[in-house]
């Protein structure tokens, strides 16, 4: 910063500024936006509503010729009624100022119900799309973003946009016509005392262009701040049960009020800033004021003014330094609206890591045949290979186990067959086709999931189920939740299938959430089974309770198992044992452990070690539990 920069930015840089004990910035500032930008990117939102601009015109036009036309009467009143003491005017006058209030009051209703719908479904349209937009991209984007930030983008800065398309440009054109009316009724009565009040308009334009150059960097801050609020408090009460079963409440508290001081920071700033402008902005206006009130008494004096004009003349000066006053504070809030609005076309910059082929090919159902021919993959951003030509090959209704240590790419592959993401090299395949020239939803309609991470949704046991395939019947969803082993214990619930299972699932066991996922791949009813850990932190017992389940799964499907614990995968059709990314070997479990390799080395490791929560074996028919 310039020794030169004055005093108040000067303040405004040591209030934005972080301490030096605090961490990095939870969220990054969104990189900035030109004005012209940001109006191509988001008017055409507006489609749709700008029919209703016609409205909106005529009414800000009414609007103020119907306050002149108050203020006129007025002149009347005390130059016809007042001075000379005659009431005979006031006979028509006093009806014809009720109409003219009634008339204001429709102006205003319907000013106002237009304005509303415009904005609330500019608002609707762009959240429906930032929404619809995030949807969109792959997991790789919510594994390096806060999620609570991407939540206050699609909340509170997307109201804010709607102030820099919609409401901020109808009070600049109500503004201007208000302008207009009153510039052209002052210079008709008096046209040099309305010189001398324009005199300060400069004055006004030029302190609203200093201070809007300071909010903006108060601005861009105080959104940013928000986001990170949103987002540590996103991530602490999500977790809550691991922040207190490790009594991290305090450390929590301290790292939302870092953020909570953050944003106070930013806000005191603007507080100041504003602070500072409005007494300025009306001493402005007072001094203009003043100035026309004391050469309008002299212009009464001399009797070139009437009593009720000069009275007329100050009261239209009042209504004339308000659309200046306006005009002034509309810099910093488009610069407050810009800082959102630069957020969101950040978030919609965002693009995921696949793409559908303009000459997709639909597929139906699979026959459920897989391939991964020689794959290679890493992660954006990294030098690392995660997968590093990767081959095999698993036939229809048969079930392939990828072993393996912690890191040695079993779940980017289950990754890139979900088609999460792409691969560097090589390619996967369903019946022999890449999945690249297929339909993407066509891909994931073909695989079903069981993960080791037991997804609920916070809704009935009935909605969780048909998550799988929501066009399913009662009955489908019944007999898919009986062959998971999940009727009985739902129907002993509150509500049966109705019963709200909570956040997360909360409501229920870990095995219990676990048969719900079973149904749920079961009503899917997909010809490509994926199993990534389904029992790893189930105790004994609940592993085999889903044994059988398991089993009525896998039967007659292609059934792909990531596991880390040998004894889980004995009877798989092939296992494929992988190390570091690469395919270090593959064949049957008495094929590998006969080999004495890498294969006999993992089962020797885990043949030392204590059983885990939750081992089971595979089923003799292939069915596998991990």
């Amino acid at each position: 910063m310039s020794e030169r920069a004055g005093p108040l930015r000067r303040l405004v840089v040591r209030l934005l500024s972080v301490d030096s004990d605090e961490t990095d910035a939870v969220v990054d500032a969104a990189p900035p936006l030109p004005a012209r930008e940001t109006f191509r990117r988001f008017w055409p939102y507006t489609r749709g509503l700008r029919g209703w601009l016609v409205p909106v015109i005529l009414l800000s036009l009414l609007e103020p010729l119907v306050a002149a036309a108050e203020l006129w009467l007025f002149k009347i009143v005390v130059d016809e009624v007042l001075v000379p003491r005659d009431l005979s005017a006031f006979l028509w006058i006093a009806p014809t100022y009720v109409g003219l209030i009634v008339l204001s009051g429709i102006i205003g209703f319907a000013d106002d119900m237009i304005s509303a719908y415009v904005s609330e479904r500019f608002m609707v349209a762009l959240r429906a799309d930032t929404f619809r937009h995030v949807q969109g991209l792959s997991p790789g984007f919510f594994e390096r973003r806060r999620l609570g930030d991407v939540l206050a983008r699609l909340t509170e800065d997307v109201d804010t946009v709607e102030t820099l398309l919609l409401s901020g440009l109808a009070d600049v054109l109500y503004y201007v016509l208000q302008l207009g009316v009153f510039l052209g009724l002052l210079f008709y009565l008096r046209w040099d005392l309305t010189l001398l009040a324009m005199v300060i308009v400069p004055l006004f334009w030029c302190s609203a262009r200093h201070f809007a150059r300071l909010t903006k960097e108060a601005s861009r801050e105080r959104t940013r701040r928000s986001g990170s609020l949103s987002a540590v408090a996103e991530e602490s009460l999500g977790n809550v049960t691991l922040v207190q079963a490790y009594n991290r409440q305090v450390w929590e508290q301290d790292r939302f009020q870092r953020e909570n001081l953050g944003q106070f920071r930013a806000t005191m700033a603007s507080t100041r800033i504003r602070a500072v402008y409005q007494p300025l902005v009306e001493l402005i206006e007072v001094c203009g004021g003043l100035a026309v009130m004391g050469l309008g008494t002299w212009k009464l004096a001399q009797g070139q003014l009437t009593l009720g004009g000069l009275l007329v003349f100050l009261a239209l000066i009042g209504k004339l330094y308000t659309p200046v006053r306006g005009l002034s504070h509309l810099g910093p809030a488009f610069f407050s609206a810009a800082a959102s609005a630069e957020r969101i076309a950040e978030l919609l910059d965002q693009r995921p890591q696949v793409h559908e082929a303009p000459d997709a090919r639909r597929t139906g159902r699979a026959r459920g045949e897989v391939e991964f021919d020689g794959v290679s993959f890493r992660y954006p951003d990294t030098s690392r290979w995660a997968l590093s030509e990767v081959s095999f090959r698993v036939g229809r209704g048969e079930t392939l186990a990828l072993v393996g240590a912690s890191g040695a790419g079993k779940s980017t592959a289950a990754k890139l067959l979900l088609r999460f993401y792409d691969p560097d090299q090589g390619a996967v395949r369903l019946d022999g086709t890449d999945l690249r020239e297929l339909v993407l939803s066509d891909v994931r309609d073909n695989v079903a999931v069981v993960l080791q991470e037991t997804l609920v949704l916070h809704g009935t046991v009935r909605e969780n189920i048909a998550y799988g395939r929501p066009d399913a019947t009662d009955a489908e969803i019944v007999e898919a939740a009986r062959a998971a082993d999940a009727d009985e214990f739902i129907r002993l619930l509150p509500e049966g299938y109705d019963t709200v299972v909570g956040q997360r699932g909360r409501m229920l066991s870990g095995g219990q959430r676990q048969r719900l996922a079973i149904a749920r791949a079961m009503v899917r009813d997909a010809p490509v089974l994926l199993l990534d850990e389904p029992t790893t932190g189930l105790d004994a017992q609940s592993g085999h309770r889903i044994m059988a389940p398991l089993r009525r799964l896998m039967s007659g499907r292609t059934t792909i198992v990531i596991s880390h614990n040998l004894l889980t995968v004995r009877d798989a059709t092939r296992i494929v044992v992988l190390d570091h990314g690469r395919v270090v070997e593959s064949g049957t479990h008495d094929e590998l452990f006969l080999r004495g390799g890498a294969y006999t080395q993992l089962h020797r490791l885990q043949a030392a070690s204590p059983p885990q929560t939750g081992q089971t074996g595979i089923p003799p028919n292939g069915a596998v539990l991990s």
